[in-house]
């Protein structure tokens, strides 16, 4: 891993310095790029709401080999971890390997490891077109995000995702007010209830899943139930669209408290390691979905980089649940923690 950041390093100078430890401290306000919006609140708040949650060691047990599978909206996963979807090579990590190749190797890197990668959506068309044909070469492995556009937009762009292969949908509407694309002139809003329940039924309909990515209210997340979304991702968008907002593992525990059973609870912002992992589980997440640090090994070492980092981070989640007494993941719960 030390030589895929160092090469990520290079690659990334002037978008990602590939800090030792990923914070949001030094690349504060700059979006585009991999910082976070403005004093870069929000990506620091993630990051610090993880590392304030404690873990209860517990050694006296049976739990030595912990079993790290679980299922999610309908896949098998090795572990309860997805890619979130992150795209925009050349203007947010340098674009020293192509839209292309970064497509590649998330999505082949998480199938390999046995999990999913989210990909991204936004303008120019290639970042989407070149996360298609990516989980399209996959076999339709990969959940393809669609932003919140307007009009007819949308039914095109789940055209499109469809044709992949892919049997589950999200939509990040927390790129509601994205900086690039503002600056692209290709501004994207909110969606009420009754446009959500629309595209809800929409993909329903062609008999996919649909997951709601923006949530950090539990208000919300009860309009999500309502909307019929079979799952939803706890997310901030990693800080970049709303300066001075809670930590996702902050609001976490209440939104599951509101739906948890009723809808698949995914999250991220923040997570590096797989106690990191461990720690939403026990918040109330049923998955996490991780992006900078699959973004910058993806950058450093293609393919080969994603699975060397999601195979760490396996690693180090079973070595937590060894150590919490955790003997697989239904058995994580807010007992592990302090």
């Amino acid at each position: 891993m030390k030589e895929i950041h160092d090469n990520a390093r290079k690659l990334m100078q002037g978008f990602c310095r590939v800090c030792k430890v990923c914070d949001g401290k030094a690349c504060a306000g700059e979006v585009p790029g991999m910082g976070g919006l403005g004093t870069a609140a929000s990506f620091k708040n993630n990051v610090s709401a993880l590392a304030g949650v404690k873990l209860n060691m517990r050694l006296l047990h049976g739990a030595s080999d912990p079993d790290t599978a679980t299922t999610v909206l309908g896949f098998d996963l090795d572990m309860p971890v997805m890619a979130a979807p992150i795209g925009g090579v050349s203007f947010n990590m340098g674009g020293k390997i192509s839209e292309e190749e970064y497509a590649d190797a998330v999505v082949g890197g998480c199938k390999a490891a046995g999990v999913i990668a989210g990909v991204g959506d936004g303008v120019p068309p290639f970042i989407h077109e070149a996360a298609y044909a990516a989980i399209e070469k996959n076999g339709g492995h990969g959940i393809p995000f669609i932003k919140p556009w307007e009009g007819v937009e949308i039914n095109e762009k789940f055209d499109k995702a469809a044709a992949t292969g892919a049997t589950c949908f999200g939509m990040d509407v927390d790129a509601a007010g994205l900086i690039t694309l503002r600056q692209m002139g290709r501004p994207v809003a909110p969606k009420p209830l009754d446009e959500l329940k629309a595209i809800v039924e929409m993909v329903h309909g062609r008999g996919g899943k649909f997951i709601v990515k923006g949530v950090m209210t539990p208000d919300e997340a009860r309009l999500a139930v309502q909307a019929g979304a079979d799952g939803i991702v706890v997310s901030n968008h990693g800080g970049r669209v709303l300066d001075f907002t809670p930590g996702t593992a902050e609001v976490l525990p209440a939104i599951a408290k509101e739906v948890k059973g009723e809808i698949a609870i995914l999250m991220d912002g923040g997570v590096r390691t797989g106690a990191d992992v461990l720690k939403c589980l026990a918040l109330g997440a049923d998955a996490v979905m991780i992006g900078r640090p699959i973004s910058v090994a993806a950058v450093g070492g293609l393919q080969e980089g994603v699975e060397k980092y999601l195979a760490t981070l396996k690693g180090q989640l079973k070595g937590a649940m060894v150590l919490t007494g955790s003997a697989n993941v239904e058995a994580v719960t807010d007992r592990v923690l302090f």
